[in-house]
């Protein structure tokens, strides 16, 4: 297939593109050219997709069986594609979020659950329902927190930076709270396993890994990636509603159980995350954390510091 990748330097898309070449695509991607490609063989338009006459001008003319919108925020970024494409592509595979779901007493999510209208993602179930009714054959994926090397959301490193100068790690609420973490690399395969699979056509996955973990149970996770005895860590619980950050965070995840099911993608996908959580962290920790000498690199615990200061 002839596949366009919208962005492809950053994370998500330098694992989808490295894999789709392995398979034999033809991959182009569209991006502002800040960074290299992530196979040197690969065609790179550049553009910036926030500037819509810009985005159809470079890419007019283009043909493409499958198109890859891996940064799409709001329902603006995506409809110039759609108006490009929408006729004559025959898969549009979108990067939605699970946190378009609605906080909810009973857990997993699963596709079909009640979207928050309310939700910083909300623009993504908003572009999830318009290329629904303009009938394009899409799928769209939601994954949870995704992690692994050339992350550039503070998740694991939260943990790793404080694991690594041995300080005490600020837990909110009791630490078992249940999350969920995917590996980027998973992702990037079940984003690929949808392509020629007629069964994806119009369908939502949730895409993360195969367990929930508790706060603290990543936490250890985390230390045992990073070498570390997970006994010798000084977990903090503390109530985050007795402190105003104002708007930064004091940790990465929200204070909530939050995890899906991902058997729909299982099964309609034949796709089955090849990273348990300690073994994908030491990939992250070893091939990222460490190499990129973040470990040596002057951190901000000012808002630890004003957590443990009471607790």
């Amino acid at each position: 297939m002839r596949i366009l990748v919208i962005g492809g330097t950053r994370f998500i898309g330098v694992y989808l593109t490295q894999l789709l070449v392995s398979q034999g695509h033809d991959v182009v991607l569209f991006n502002r050219g800040n960074k290299p490609a992530p196979v040197e063989s690969v065609q790179t338009i550049r553009g910036d997709r926030q500037d819509t006459a810009q985005l159809k001008a470079a890419l007019a003319g283009e043909k493409f069986d499958a198109i890859f919108d891996n940064n799409g925020r709001e329902l603006s970024d995506t409809q110039p594609l759609v108006e490009l494409f929408g006729d004559t592509v025959q898969h549009f595979v979108y990067v939605s979020s699970a946190g378009v779901y609605q906080k909810s007493d009973e857990m997993p999510h699963v596709e079909g659950d009640a979207v928050d209208p309310n939700s910083r993602h909300k623009g993504k179930f908003a572009t999830e329902d318009y290329l629904a009714a303009q009938k394009v054959p899409f799928t769209s994926v939601r994954p949870v927190y995704i992690y692994g090397p050339q992350n550039y959301n503070d998740v694991e490193a939260w943990f790793f930076d404080r694991i690594v100068r041995d300080r005490p790690l600020p837990i909110p609420g009791s630490g078992m709270a249940l999350t969920q973490m995917g590996h980027v690399a998973d992702l990037a395969a079940a984003m690929a396993a949808v392509l020629g699979n007629s069964q994806a056509i119009g369908q939502i996955y949730n895409i993360s890994g195969e367990k929930a973990v508790s706060f603290d149970g990543l936490a250890r996770a985390c230390a045992i990636a990073a070498g570390k005895d997970p006994v010798s860590l000084k977990l903090v619980h503390y109530d985050p509603k007795a402190f105003d950050f104002g708007k930064k965070k004091a940790f990465p995840m929200r204070v909530q159980h939050f995890f899906t099911d991902i058997h729909k993608a299982q099964t309609e996908l034949d796709w089955t995350p090849q990273f348990d959580l300690v073994s994908g962290l030491k990939d992250s920790f070893t091939n990222d954390f460490m190499t990129s000498g973040r470990a040596q690199t002057a951190a901000d615990f000012a808002l630890d510091e004003q957590i443990l200061a009471v607790s």
